[in-house]
């Protein structure tokens, strides 16, 4: 069994937005690790609900937030200016884990654009991960944003459902879901995603975090040409890669999604210094 909470805590420059956040956690056992979940583009962390389920059921306590203009957070809508900013929101989440669970391992999983965040958090607070997780991660070099950028005027061209998953009810319920936003990319969201990636390949790699990527071998969202670049050049010694043949993007909401979650688990847990049951 595992129980939920949801709660707000201040975010945003200068602390003046609300951020919806969550938090899971085993009922039955104290929990051996602590996860963060960093979702994607346009989504929301309730999307992530089977995913903290897994984790929670591997030992962890599980903690999410909806990104700044995202979900049930505040802020207009898809717009963030500076990705660093994100990436404190997500220190702030933190902070309040280790309030509740002070010593325990952690282990930050980010999709997606929820992987460039999680990228970018390890490289601004290096010390604090024992693990980090990308799932699709853009990272390196984004081909859609670039090609929306070049044009003079960006494109009305929401998200393509059936890009999500082989699975057809991962579309149906992403296209029926009220807290996604079905509308085009905006500009200054774009130049801040390519301010981003640029950051972070200026940074270097992680020397010491272990790195776990997962991608789909047809994911035509976030192509691995474009990834694979930024994870040869984010990653340091310990580095696992699995690439799910078939697959496109979201793989933790793929056909074979308990298989993408338990390689997630083995790794959080060896990071962790868990033994595996």
């Amino acid at each position: 069994m595992v129980v939920s909470r949801a709660w707000e805590l201040p975010g945003g420059s200068n602390g003046s937005e609300r951020l919806h956040a969550r938090a899971w956690a085993p009922q039955s056992a104290e929990p051996t690790w602590l996860a963060v979940l960093a979702h994607g583009y346009g989504e929301h962390i309730g999307r992530y609900e089977h995913v903290a389920g897994a984790l929670a059921t591997g030992g962890a306590a599980v903690y999410g937030l909806d990104h700044r203009g995202h979900g049930r957070s505040s802020g207009e809508r898809v717009l963030v200016d500076d990705f660093d900013g994100v990436a404190e929101d997500v220190h702030r989440l933190v902070t309040q884990a280790r309030s509740a669970y002070r010593r325990l391992p952690l282990v930050l999983i980010g999709h997606s654009l929820g992987g460039m965040i999680a990228a970018r958090y390890a490289q601004l607070h290096p010390g604090e991960l024992a693990g980090l997780a990308l799932s699709g991660p853009v990272l390196g070099r984004w081909s859609a944003a670039e090609r929306l950028l070049a044009a003079s005027e960006i494109p009305d061209e929401p998200l393509d459902p059936s890009t999500l998953s082989r699975d057809p009810q991962v579309a149906a319920d992403y296209t029926a879901d009220d807290l996604v936003w079905h509308g085009p990319f905006k500009r200054g969201m774009l130049e801040a995603i390519e301010a981003a990636l640029g950051r972070i390949r200026e940074h270097g790699p992680l020397e010491t975090t272990p790195l776990l990527w997962v991608h789909g071998s047809q994911d035509r969202l976030v192509p691995i040409s474009d990834t694979r670049v930024g994870v040869e050049e984010l990653a340091g010694e310990d580095v696992a890669v699995r690439i799910f043949p078939g697959a496109r993007h979201e793989v933790f909401n793929e056909t074979n999604r308990d298989e993408v979650l338990e390689e997630v688990v083995r790794f959080a847990k060896r990071c962790a210094g868990v033994q595996s049951a």
